[in-house]
């Protein structure tokens, strides 16, 4: 429940239009509601400014639907990550104006600015590495689904990534970052194996407030664009490599061992987290 709806609530009441204790029933919920197999944050909105987000890996279409349900019978937008196919059509059925993003595995649901209604005047930067016919460039110049809190972002985000396969993970935090009220550049297939495709971004580079960098294999993209900006880098390991990879943890132990100032690392392949925490630079 956002602030907006306990206000609006608390204000029905001071007119007569919800009795005392229809408004104690609503509030009873707070701060979660017990659904047996889930607790549903319903109070989350008012510590974070954004409720609670679903994690769809290893839950069942019928438990994401309900937690989903319950979340936006108090008024909050749904936000699912890592959703299956299987489940984004169950969500699709139960809310008509949601949309998926196949590739970044986000099903999400709520209000839609007439600020971000509208398409891009122009391509996203990535385009220019992806054919006109690959649905990933359709994908990434798509527009915003729309700022889950009601605010816009003062600054630019940029999501660049190492190479092609890391698009999963970096379109996980573009489309969370578009949602959360974030103009978000794209730079995908930027990787230091031609360290010149990402020079001839430098400007992009440079007019982003926080840039999130996202790898696998030798994971060194981030240091390098950390060497050439002077705002904060969240550097995100892939899980993308060859057996020595380990998974991303390669990856992960060279953003962490970063030799350029200026780089927080969040796990392998958290897009999302990534996301948020560039979201929360963003606001200041």
């Amino acid at each position: 429940m956002k602030r907006e709806s306990i206000y609006q609530l608390l204000y029905s009441v001071r007119q007569g239009d919800v009795t005392p204790e229809a408004a104690l029933e609503k509030l009873s919920f707070l701060p979660y509601e017990d659904l047996g197999f889930a607790k549903v944050d319903h109070h989350r909105a008012l510590r974070r400014n954004f409720p609670e987000v679903i994690f769809g890996s290893g839950k069942t279409g019928e438990q994401i639907l309900a937690i989903a349900r319950a979340m936006a019978d108090h008024g909050s937008p749904v936000l699912v990550t890592r959703v299956s196919d299987e489940a984004a059509f169950l969500l699709q059925e139960a809310f008509p104006a949601g949309r998926h993003f196949p590739q970044a595995r986000i099903f999400f649901s709520g209000p839609l600015p007439a600020a971000s209604s509208a398409a891009p005047s122009g391509p996203a930067p990535a385009s220019a590495s992806l054919p006109a016919s690959d649905p990933l460039a359709a994908s990434a110049q798509s527009p915003p689904p729309g700022p889950l809190p009601a605010d816009k972002r003062p600054g630019k985000v940029v999501v660049a990534t190492g190479g092609t396969a890391d698009l999963p993970v970096a379109e996980e935090a573009a489309v969370t970052l578009e949602i959360l009220g974030n103009e978000v550049i794209r730079l995908y297939d930027v990787g230091v194996a031609g360290v010149h495709r990402l020079l001839s971004h430098l400007e992009v580079l440079r007019s982003a407030r926080v840039i999130v960098a996202v790898a696998g294999m030798d994971g060194a993209l981030p240091s390098v664009i950390s060497g050439l900006v002077a705002v904060p880098v969240v550097a995100v390991p892939t899980s993308v490599g060859y057996g020595a990879s380990f998974g991303g943890l390669a990856a992960l132990l060279t953003m962490l061992n970063s030799c350029s100032t200026g780089v927080g690392v969040v796990n392998i392949d958290n897009g999302f987290g990534a996301a948020v925490l560039a979201d929360l630079i963003n606001r200041c």
